[in-house]
C-alpha cells in the first residue's frame, strides 16, 4: 500500500508539472476570446513554427463582414511595422508571416473590425513567434518521454527516501541514467535539429533549459555517488528530488535561442522569449 501510494503521488505531481510546463512555456499559443460585431470569437495564435514555409495565422470567423489584418516585424530588429490583410476563406481569416531562419522571431498583432466597428486587437500585447527547423520524431518523442520519466522516478525516489524504503540506491541510479540520456544526450540533439547548436547553456550561453538540465543532473549524480557509498543515507535523495521539482517549475524554453537582428551580421544568442 505504501509503495502504491508513493507511485500515485509521484504520477500526479509529474502530470501536474507536465501540464504546467505546457501551459507556461513561451511556445504555448496565445489564446482567448473577444467580441466583434456581436460575435464571440475564440482565437489561438501560434508562438512557435517548425519546419520550412511561412507561418500561417488563422482566426475562425463565421461572419464574412468581419475583416482582419496582421501587423508584424522581426523581433529584436530595427524594422518598420508591416501590415497584411487577412483573407476570409471557409470561415477563417488567414494570413502568413514570412519564414525566418532557425531561432528567428517575429512579433505580430492581429486586429479585427467591421465597417461599423473600429479595429480591435485580439491580444493586449503583440505575440512573439519563434521559428525552428523541426525535429525528427525519432529524437523528439524519446527525449520528451525520458525527461518526464526521469521526473517521475526522481519524485518517486524522493518519496522512497522520505518513507525510509530500501530501493533508494537503485532508484537513484535509474534517475541519473534517464536524466543523462534524455537531457544530456537527446536534449542537445533535439536542440541541434531545431536551432542549429548542440549546446547554448553555460559556459557558452545563457539558455536556461540547458543550464537547468545540468543543475538537475549534477544534483542527482552527487546524490547517487553518496548514496552508493552510504545506502542508508536519505537526505541527498530528498534534496536532489527537490532540486528537480524546482527546475521543472521554470517554464520550458525561457532564455532560449533567438536571433538579434539589430547586430550586423545578425547574432544568435539566448535571451528572454
Amino acid at each position: 500500500m505504501k509503495s502504491t501510494l508513493c507511485w500515485l503521488i509521484a504520477i500526479v505531481l509529474t502530470l501536474a508539472l507536465a501540464y504546467f510546463q505546457r501551459r507556461t512555456g513561451p511556445t504555448h499559443p496565445a489564446s482567448g476570446k473577444i467580441e466583434v460585431a456581436g460575435q464571440s470569437i475564440a482565437f489561438k495564435l501560434p508562438r512557435s513554427h517548425a519546419g520550412e514555409g511561412d507561418a500561417e495565422i488563422s482566426v475562425a470567423v463565421s461572419n464574412p463582414l468581419i475583416t482582419g489584418e496582421i501587423s508584424y516585424r522581426r523581433y529584436k530588429s530595427n524594422d518598420e511595422w508591416k501590415t497584411l490583410p487577412m483573407i476570409w476563406r471557409d470561415g477563417n481569416l488567414t494570413a502568413s508571416l514570412p519564414h525566418q531562419p532557425s531561432a528567428g522571431k517575429i512579433v505580430y498583432q492581429v486586429t479585427l473590425s467591421t465597417a461599423a466597428n473600429k479595429p480591435q486587437p485580439l491580444t493586449a500585447e503583440p505575440v512573439v513567434i519563434r521559428f525552428n527547423s523541426g525535429v525528427p520524431l525519432g529524437f523528439l518523442i524519446p527525449h520528451i518521454f525520458l525527461m518526464f520519466t526521469s521526473m517521475l522516478l526522481s519524485t518517486r525516489t524522493g518519496l522512497e527516501a522520505l518513507t525510509r524504503g530500501a530501493a533508494v540506491p537503485k532508484m537513484a541510479l535509474w534517475t541519473v541514467i534517464l536524466l543523462f540520456l534524455g537531457g544530456l544526450i537527446l536534449g542537445p540533439i533535439v536542440q541541434k535539429y531545431a536551432f542549429g547548436a548542440f549546446w547554448t547553456g553555460w559556459p557558452f550561453g545563457n539558455d536556461l533549459t540547458d543550464n537547468k538540465t545540468v543543475v538537475a543532473f549534477a544534483g542527482w549524480l552527487v546524490a547517487w555517488l553518496r548514496i552508493r557509498r552510504h545506502p542508508d543515507r536519505r537526505t541527498e535523495a530528498i534534496g536532489a528530488a527537490a532540486i528537480l521539482l524546482a527546475v521543472y517549475l521554470i517554464p520550458h524554453s525561457v532564455l532560449g535561442s533567438e536571433i538579434d537582428y539589430t547586430q550586423s551580421p545578425p547574432v544568435t544568442g539566448a535571451s528572454a522569449p
